[in-house]
């Protein structure tokens, strides 16, 4: 579930009569517990309540008591020995009359009327997995609101079938957008009376809801009469208190769906919240999903919290701007010229969504207005900053009218926190008729043209701001002349993801300066799109990216292109995760990137430490790989740059899977052959060495061709292997159709021993997979193979930093970590290891191995589940890294981006040292 559906879910149980004994299930399941787990603790057999309630272990305690004892009962659960053991975050008293809880952990409280506490269930969160920023606890109305919408929406759409057309969604759309404009309209004196609007239609329509919507047309009709023509409109009475409001959002098509009496009740259930509680950014990028039928499953997120919206416009330019606001300190005429720089500041998010990056910007922006003004001894001027400055491309259309309208209540709340109710009033209508949030595919549209360099306007043509996308009006910036930064939240999608339409968007962008840009992510066609603004135009850019454009094979493609424009990263914030409100949620592993052709001689360089705190570090130049660096590709190379052992390719049998024997094959080959026993041999790839699956092949060598040859069995399987090889299409296969003894591709066997390493692997583990294998193992082409190297090479693989370099230069697939030898090995810097070096290393190899051995049979699977790793073992692994990470630089890194600064620093020099025959400085060449 997530945070959408549980605010529906505990609703609805505050809306049922209180019912004592069944009120705590009723509540965990509002919160997503399985029927299993409550069915577990209705039987008492996971129910520990010391107290006759309900006992959750590690989450919450409750208990329904009599009338008036709720605050008792609460200390009591609080004191209760059973909620200690239990480790319980939560405890809940309740009388059905009055509700009180409290986290027992930051100590916060939640006291409020039964029927009130769904306001609350933000609170209750983390009881369904999802790990919310305080945003969010604090901002419980945008949730409720979108819930209530939601399913005002689909109610519409069951009795108004038509309006989900794709020739009617955008008059569905336009109408939901004018009834959130009315709803906040009512609650904020902007109408002439608080409730104006749900209490005149739940007075003046019948209550079956059978003219409910000709009593709100009528409604959306006054306001798009001017009050001097009102005389002659026919407006009946009841209609004529509603002000002009016009700016296009009530003109074009007044049509309005008919409504049910459920749809009905929904409405004035709607306009009954308090909508002064809004707020613009949070709703819209959580209602974004109610019109659009793929995502209403999601609602709720596509929520981006402020701080990570921070995480872009901070180092983008708001801290420039506070920076010069304290330098300023009172000097009326610097903070004059600072207000200048704030009114001719354009911000252009072109993949706006609902416009939470537009109206996060505006609002710090006012904020730091209305500091100029309040230090200048003016706070009831007008705002210079205008809305018309924000400028956003959004692909669907029912954001682009969210984002529009979140424009235009930012703008309002403003005024009236900085200047007042009255002078907020008296500047909001009518709305301004200009629209500046386009609807288009970002990818296709002229850039220059929605947001001029010089100001110049827009060149198309249209005539209100709630148009359509290319029957635009012409929109003059008002203060021209000012920087341009370009920021956002652009679609992912790697290239396996991308639908055709996507490609062919990437094409028309990439295809005349690389043939590998089907390889890209498509938020790469957004970096190239700024990148050819930023020649035209005094602009910066920054973009949330999936950390993937920053590794692997995708570096060398989009970022020379990128360079050559003579841009730079002026910043960057390293992987983080990028959360939203789904249940137990992982969030999407995101970088943040900033270019500029300005960029200033430090840059700034953000990452998160072990310890999840945040640093910031000042550095001259930031890599493509989002390190401290020169800008370098790393490329393959054919043997390792350091003294590390050759790392080759497992063996391939291309046979038709004839060689290949499951365990019951083997057993029944060698029960009727106990003769072949040495030719059949483990044969291990990833799935086998780490989940630890058993399976076997027959190997051949060619002293043993003859025998095979003239052996029944082997004789038969030799045929078959000879048969698939002669038909294959490939002449490589068919070539060793005359040797069917033998794998076609053997890059090598062991003498000793093997250390294998897995092709692919799940990101979720804290190192990457590697195992020591007998001789007798054959390894297949799924694996890599160290054969009979000294063990000490194990203990580089099973590093973190082996890890951190090999997720950075070798890229992803889909999530899973993917190994090669030639870029990941080969290019592995390490500096020149001593013997003690080697023998400390060796050692921790072992320790490692030693460490597995003692959970016997636990697989790889298993010891490396990140919640369940054994505690010896990890502690292996975290002295691995502390031997290995002090021969670099005398103790362990800090971070990541530590290690990977010092990766590439060495890297850099290996190669150059070598003659610079394995690197490429990017731009150099495609």
């Amino acid at each position: 579930m997530n945070a959408v559906e549980i605010e529906e879910a505990v609703s609805a149980l505050a809306e049922r009569p209180f019912d004592p004994a069944e009120f705590p299930f009723a509540f965990l399941e509002a919160f997503g517990n399985k029927e299993t787990t409550i069915r577990r603790l209705r039987s008492g057999v996971s129910n520990k309540s010391d107290m006759g309630g309900v006992l959750q272990t590690n989450n919450i305690h409750i208990v329904t008591c009599a009338a008036g004892e709720v605050t008792h009962t609460l200390s009591a659960l609080k004191a209760s020995p059973a909620t200690s053991r239990a480790k319980a975050q939560f405890v809940l008293a309740t009388d059905g009359d009055t509700f009180e809880a409290e986290d027992l952990e930051s100590g916060e409280t939640v006291v409020a009327a039964y029927t009130e506490f769904p306001d609350h269930f933000g609170f209750f969160l983390p009881l369904a997995g999802i790990s919310t920023v305080k945003q969010i606890r604090d901002n419980s109305f945008d949730i409720r609101a979108t819930s209530r919408l939601n399913r005002l929406y689909v109610e519409l759409l069951k009795d108004n079938p038509d309006w989900g057309t794709a020739e009617r969604r955008p008059d569905m759309n336009h109408f939901m957008a004018r009834l959130i404009f009315c709803f906040f309209a009512e609650d904020t004196d902007i109408f002439s009376k608080t409730g104006l609007f749900t209490d005149t239609i739940d007075r003046m329509s019948a209550k079956d809801s059978s003219n409910t919507h000709e009593v709100i047309a009528t409604l959306f009709r006054a306001m798009n009469i001017k009050a001097e023509d009102r005389s002659s409109a026919s407006l009946p009475r009841w209609a004529e208190p509603f002000p002009y409001v016009n700016g296009g959002l009530f003109s074009g098509n007044m049509d309005v769906p008919r409504f049910s009496r459920i749809a009905r009740s929904y409405l004035i259930h709607i306009g009954k919240l308090d909508w002064k509680q809004i707020n613009p950014d949070i709703f819209g990028s959580m209602i974004q999903a109610v019109a659009d039928d793929e995502e209403r499953g999601a609602l709720g997120m596509h929520y981006t919290s402020v701080p990570n919206i921070l995480k872009v416009l901070n180092p983008l330019f708001l801290d420039d701007l506070r920076e010069r606001l304290e330098e300023a300190g009172d000097n009326p005429r610097t903070l004059l010229n600072l207000r200048k720089r704030l009114s001719k500041i354009r911000v252009f998010d072109p993949a706006c969504g609902s416009g939470n990056f537009l109206v996060i910007a505006y609002k710090e922006m006012r904020a730091i207005e209305a500091k100029i003004n309040k230090l200048r001894d003016e706070v009831d001027r007008p705002s210079e900053i205008p809305v018309t400055n924000f400028r956003g491309i959004e692909l669907r259309d029912f954001p682009a009218e969210i984002a529009r309208l979140a424009l235009i209540i930012a703008e309002y709340q403003c005024d009236v926190l900085y200047r007042g109710q009255k002078l907020a009033l008296a500047d909001l209508l009518p709305l301004d008729a200009q629209n500046w949030i386009f609807r288009g595919n970002a990818l296709r549209l002229d850039w220059l043209s929605i947001c001029p360099p010089t100001g110049t306007g827009v060149k198309l043509v249209g005539d209100d701001l709630f148009s359509t996308p290319l029957d635009q009006a012409q929109i003059d910036f008002e203060n021209e002349g000012g920087e341009t930064y370009i920021c956002g939240n652009p679609p992912y999608l790697g290239s396996k993801w991308q639908n055709d339409d996507q490609k062919d968007d990437l094409k028309a962008i990439f295809d005349s300066r690389t043939p590998a840009w089907k390889s890209l992510d498509y938020v790469a066609g957004w970096f190239m799109k700024a990148a050819d603004y930023g020649l035209r135009s005094n602009a910066s850019a920054a973009f949330v990216s999936t950390n993937s454009v920053c590794q692997g094979q995708q570096v060398p493609i989009l970022w020379p292109l990128i360079f050559e424009t003579g841009h730079q990263i002026s910043f960057a914030h390293t992987s983080f995760k990028w959360a939203n409100l789904a249940s137990h949620n992982a969030g999407v592993i995101v970088a943040i990137v900033a270019i500029s052709r300005d960029a200033p001689a430090s840059k700034r360089l953000f990452s998160i430490a072990d310890d999840g705190a945040v640093i910031e570090r000042q550095v001259s130049n930031i890599n493509a790989y989002l390190a401290a660096g020169s800008n370098t590709s790393v490329e393959a190379a054919r043997s390792p740059i350091g003294g590390l052992s050759p790392m080759l390719f497992g063996n391939m049998p291309r046979d038709g899977g004839h060689f290949i024997l499951s365990a019951d094959e083997r057993r029944q080959v060698l029960d009727q052959y106990p003769e072949l026993a040495r030719f059949v041999r483990p044969y291990l790839g990833s799935e086998q060495m780490i989940q630890g699956k058993p399976r076997w092949c027959v190997w051949i060598e060619a002293k043993d061709s003859e025998f095979a040859a003239e052996h029944p069995y082997l004789q038969a399987l030799l045929s078959r292997v000879r048969d698939f090889r002669a038909s294959s299409a490939a002449a490589s296969t068919r070539d060793f159709a005359s040797k069917p003894y033998r794998f076609v591709q053997i890059a090598g066997t062991a003498k000793r021993y093997t250390l294998a390493v897995a092709k692919v692997s799940s990101e979720r583990r804290p190192y990457l997979p590697v195992h020591l294998f007998d001789r007798e193992t054959i390894v297949s082409d799924l694996l890599f193979a160290l054969y009979d190297a000294p063990l000490w090479n194990m203990s580089i693989v099973a590093s973190r930093l082996h890890l951190v370099w090999v997720a950075t230069v070798c890229g992803k697939l889909k999530t899973d970590f993917r190994y090669s030898n030639t870029i990941g090995w080969n290019t592995f810097p390490v500096p020149i290891l001593t013997d003690k070096n080697k023998a400390d290393l060796t050692r921790c190899a072992e320790d490692i191995l030693l460490a597995r051995e003692a959970h016997f049979p636990a697989t790889i699977a298993d010891l490396y589940d990140p919640e369940h790793m054994p505690t010896d073992l990890r502690e292996a692994h975290e002295h691995n890294d502390e031997v290995l990470e002090r021969i670099y630089i005398g103790r362990k890194f800090r971070n990541d981006t530590e290690r990977l600064e010092k990766l590439f620093d060495l890297y850099t020099k290996m190669t150059t040292a070598q003659g610079g025959t394995r690197k490429r400085r990017a731009g150099a060449s495609a």
